[in-house]
């Protein structure tokens, strides 16, 4: 009996101290963003300090039923679990709730519901799923398509909501179909794709022309062999151009003002001086407003509770979207670095685990996993940091919200349930 008790409990402890770090971090964090005045009770659930807390105490009661399912369950239920997941993303049509724009919500009581969030681990046991059943390494075109197929049905329904942002997430698989064999030329056209688009709408269609006959041309006389045939390349030349001057269109029709406007702002388009401080006082101010929390912060931060910018609610969206601001004033240069190297641990840690798995289906949620947080992690701390256009993505563990916590505690238990089945079967 003794036995049996400490195989149940053979679970991998350093993922779940990392965890635990970021979540008690992150509500720190939360604490100071969210507060109104001094605080007489934590469990206030008027304040976002005091339902986060809920969210915190539910998440553990989560995490104990996630781990005392078997882990043949998930593996098993994959399929059903994805399809519940796709029918929650259908029903937002009908009974969502919109907020900001967005038709993303399940309102119950005055509680708050977000779909997306779940069907991101959802996603990511369907596509174990598949890609372990068929034991397939990815190199046909027909096991490429029904993987991305599986990819693309949840990701459409949320970008139909209006949210762009948790659409980006799912880009994060093919990190996945790569590890399971998918053909490097596949990454190289998704580099030369983002090269392609910057430099079109950087520099214009012409000068990207340029740029890419040259780099077309010298590649052609540098090439030892002349086996491809000079229209082949010139073929190249034309899709590389109009694929440039289709993001141009794109971007100038097909976007939004304030999407349009965000990436202007990134990549320094606008020229008229008048436009670029409407665009700086609209589209830019949650940016310029965090880039002044972090930088305030200096080396070892303000202190808890005694970020200026962060109590004075200068950064709109701080306790969500902008919880890294808060860490960078009030923890400075040292706290930042804690949680890039807690996430960058947490990650390693995942994918560490991931290759150590048993079965395919393990490894390939595994990878899942780590490239959901890795996405996550670096769009939202490149977007506090204007390193990349603002968009709406949560700090995995660290942002406010249920849905957001619960989403990925369950994406990563999942996860450790499985790992401890593979450590219980040695």
């Amino acid at each position: 009996m003794l036995r049996e008790n400490q195989r149940r409990l053979k679970f991998d402890w350093l993922t779940i101290i990392l965890f635990l770090l970021l979540v008690a971090f992150g509500y720190l964090n939360i604490l100071s963003a969210s507060h109104t005045g001094e605080i007489t009770n934590y469990f206030d659930t008027s304040e976002l300090y005091g339902k986060q807390l809920v969210f915190v105490g539910l998440t553990f009661v989560l995490i104990i039923l996630i781990l005392s399912v078997e882990a043949k369950f998930y593996e098993r239920f994959a399929s059903v679990i994805y399809l519940i997941a796709l029918l929650a993303l259908v029903g937002l049509f009908l009974f969502g709730k919109e907020i900001n724009g967005a038709r993303s919500w399940y309102a119950i009581g005055s509680m708050t519901l977000q779909p997306s969030e779940f069907a991101k681990f959802a996603t990511a046991l369907a596509v174990s799923k598949y890609i372990s059943d068929l034991q397939t390494n990815m190199q046909t075109i027909k096991d490429q398509l029904r993987a991305v197929a599986i990819i693309m049905i949840p990701a459409i329904l949320i970008l139909l909501q209006n949210d762009a942002g948790s659409t980006i997430v799912y880009a994060s698989f093919f990190f996945v179909f790569y590890r399971e064999g998918l053909q490097q030329v596949y990454l190289a056209i998704a580099i030369i794709t983002i090269l392609l688009a910057v430099l079109g709408l950087k520099f214009g269609v012409l000068i990207t022309a340029v740029i890419t006959a040259i780099v077309i041309t010298s590649s052609y006389f540098l090439r030892k062999t002349k086996r491809t045939s000079i229209f082949q390349y010139l073929l190249v030349f034309i899709v590389c151009v109009g694929f440039s001057y289709g993001v141009k269109l794109f971007y100038e029709h097909g976007l939004k003002e304030h999407q349009q406007n965000r990436i202007s702002l990134w990549l320094r388009l606008e020229k008229d001086p008048a436009k670029l401080e409407r665009m700086k006082k609209a589209e830019a101010y949650n940016l310029i407003q965090s880039e002044q929390a972090i930088s305030s912060g200096g080396f070892s931060g303000k202190g808890f509770l005694e970020g200026t910018r962060t109590t004075g609610k200068f950064v709109p969206e701080q306790e969500t979207d902008y919880i890294f601001s808060t860490v960078g004033e009030e923890w400075g240069f040292l706290g930042s670095s804690f949680v890039i190297i807690v996430f960058v641990l947490l990650i390693i840690r995942v994918l560490f685990l991931a290759e150590s798995q048993k079965s395919q289906f393990s490894r390939v949620y595994g990878y899942g996993v780590a490239s959901i947080l890795f996405v996550h992690f670096t769009i939202n701390i490149g977007m506090v940091m204007g390193l990349i256009p603002t968009v709406g993505i949560p700090l995995p563990f660290f942002s406010y919200g249920g849905s957001g916590l619960w989403g990925f505690t369950i994406l990563l238990f999942i996860f450790i349930k499985l790992d401890s089945n593979k450590i219980n079967e040695w």
